[in-house]
């Protein structure tokens, strides 16, 4: 016999947040707003639909969310090396077993991390509340 405990809510709030930080900090170093939004009506990491099915376990919740983690570091780090290569390609394997849709290669990253695209982005996290 095997007990297995259950995902808890905070754990899907968690991960549902990792989701929107993705968006709104992540892919506007890379994307423009209109790539963005188009990821959003792909379902690209959209976990509304069969989150309960895929990660209802606590181990799958946490290994969602360590994956998660683990390409956000890789994506907003400075430099894009080759060394994270693998590193992010087998997160990226994990979250497509857990059926988390995340179409991307790291070579498209790193592109467009050498084309030093910085963009202005509605998802793009404001640097300053205040306008004067």
């Amino acid at each position: 016999m095997k007990i297995v405990f259950a995902s808890t809510p905070s754990q899907e709030e968690e991960i549902s947040g990792l989701v929107r930080y993705i968006y709104s900090n992540v892919f506007p170093l890379y994307f423009t707003e209109d790539e963005i939004y188009e990821f959003e009506q792909l379902k690209v990491l959209d976990t509304m639909e069969n989150q309960v099915e895929v990660f209802g376990t606590l181990k799958d919740a946490f290994k969602v969310m360590a994956c998660m983690q683990t390409l956000i570091s890789i994506l907003e780090s400075t430099d894009l090396d080759d060394q994270y290569s693998t590193l992010f390609s087998k997160n990226v394997s994990h979250l497509q077993e857990f059926g988390l849709f995340f179409p991307f290669e790291y070579e498209q990253f790193v592109v467009a991390k050498r084309m030093n695209n910085h963009l202005l982005s509605v998802n793009t996290k404001v640097a300053n509340e205040l306008l004067i």
